[in-house]
């Protein structure tokens, strides 16, 4: 099972920055500016994630949604504590949000997953977690996008899969089906019509982008252990 190359992700995730401004009037919906923080954190949670999958780390087993929350935390304030402190109380709305949200909260998520359980396709099962936590009611308060990828690398990671890395060339085919999906309720007759035929479009997205080189023999997480340490 190869780790994660974050040399590699960094440089796509650089490219995409570098040319944000030109995608977003493109977009449907526009999207806030990628600043430096959004890439440095996304980066801090591929090194999360990359540790999560080499441990086996079941983010839905009893007792480890704990780890699923901090890759929201990491999205939106990075593993620094100065600045968490800075952003307690949002930190303590989302917790509150992730445990007790009727109908959107981890609770709902688990129990989509286990219903699941049988998937044979990574691709279909990583995309499905994705469409069922965008949706609405959303799992989290901010970050639902970022965290969202990074949930669907977690499992195409533990799978011996490469991670979804957003690119210039994907940026387009991703962020307008993500705005549809966002906008889409995850429960009612409309969902059980509309929600598989998503995630099978987005099955075949995530396939479609599998890039091996996101992927390395050299053990590039050990700079981030410290943040599995740090929230266990």
């Amino acid at each position: 099972m190869g780790l994660l190359n974050l040399p590699a992700i960094e440089c796509s995730l650089r490219r995409v920055q570098m040319e944000f401004d030109a995608i977003n009037q493109q977009l449907s919906w526009q999207r806030d500016p990628m600043s430096d923080e959004v890439v440095e954190n996304l980066l801090a949670g591929y090194s999360y994630v990359d540790i999560l999958a080499d441990w086996g780390i079941d983010l839905f087993a009893m007792g480890k949604h704990k780890y699923l929350l901090e890759l929201n935390n990491i999205v939106l304030c990075g593993p620094d504590q100065t600045r968490r402190a800075e952003f307690r109380r949002h930190i303590e709305a989302t917790k509150c949000r992730f445990y007790e949200e009727p109908g959107g909260g981890i609770e709902d998520l688990a129990e989509w997953r286990a219903h699941h359980s049988s998937e044979r396709s990574v691709w279909r099962l990583a995309a499905g977690l994705y469409v069922w936590m965008l949706s609405k009611p959303q799992l989290f308060i901010e970050g639902n996008h970022r965290t969202g990828v990074l949930l669907a690398s977690y499992v195409l990671r533990r799978a011996g899969k490469p991670p979804f890395v957003l690119t210039v060339e994907n940026a387009m085919a991703y962020f307008d089906p993500s705005t549809m999906i966002r906008n889409t309720s995850k429960h009612g007759p409309v969902a059980l019509f509309r929600l598989p035929g998503i995630t099978k479009r987005f099955a075949r997205f995530l396939e479609k982008q599998a890039d091996s080189s996101y992927l390395s023999a050299v053990d590039s997480c050990e700079s981030a252990k410290s943040l599995l340490g740090e929230n266990s």
